[in-house]
């Protein structure tokens, strides 16, 4: 296949062989251990989209740059939806199980029924139409780019609203992530609802927080 601008070869080849929509389908969080992992599905229209010039996965994005391109993939999107995974059914389930039961949600979710998903390294079971996984997607395609963004933004901004409820935890800043600071925490103060508690930083912190 030749190599078309704004990652949009595998979109434009699916399409041009009557195979789509094409959606995409991230995530983020997943290596979180507080708040959900949040899931996205974005179908965009095959063609150069200004807009989106410089659409990569979200990881290698500034936050501003992120927020921008939120914004604009919500107005240029054919569909578009997030899904929101809690930590309590991340540890009743697992992340993995939790990740492709979100992933199965955020297509059914779409207004516009997708011909195709792409989705970034893993095959998620129980679609009802065509896949293909792609290591790396979210910085090959670009509908799984956008997804990853979408998945980032809202979940990022979930967390922010969640550290409200429960503050001293610092997870505006560090989103959830097991960094030293939020484990300290979590030793100091004990885990919370939201955290996941199946994770073994989390159950560690807590228990020395039992101890203490």
């Amino acid at each position: 296949m030749r190599r078309l601008k704004q990652l949009r070869t595998y979109e434009v080849a699916l399409d041009k062989a009557g195979l789509g929509p094409v959606a995409g389908v991230d995530e983020a969080g997943r290596g979180a251990c507080f708040g959900p992992v949040t899931i996205a599905a974005c179908v965009l229209p095959p063609r150069p989209l200004k807009d989106l010039e410089g659409l990569t996965d979200s990881k290698r994005l500034t936050p501003r740059r992120r927020e921008e391109l939120f914004e604009a993939i919500c107005s240029v999107a054919l569909a578009f939806s997030v899904v929101h995974v809690p930590a309590a059914e991340i540890d009743r389930r697992g992340i993995q199980a939790a990740n492709l039961g979100g992933a199965r949600r955020a297509v059914a979710k779409l207004k516009l029924a997708p011909g195709y998903v792409l989705v970034d390294a893993f095959t998620t079971p129980g679609l009802t139409c065509p896949q293909l996984p792609i290591i790396g997607g979210d910085y090959t395609a670009r509908c799984i780019a956008a997804a990853s963004v979408l998945a980032k933004v809202s979940r990022d901004r979930l967390v922010v609203e969640m550290a409200e409820t429960y503050p001293g935890y610092g997870v505006e800043k560090h989103k959830g992530y097991g960094t030293a600071a939020h484990m300290a925490a979590v030793r100091r103060h004990g885990a919370s609802r939201e955290h996941r508690y199946s994770y073994a930083n989390v159950r560690l912190a807590h228990e020395q927080y039992l101890r203490s």
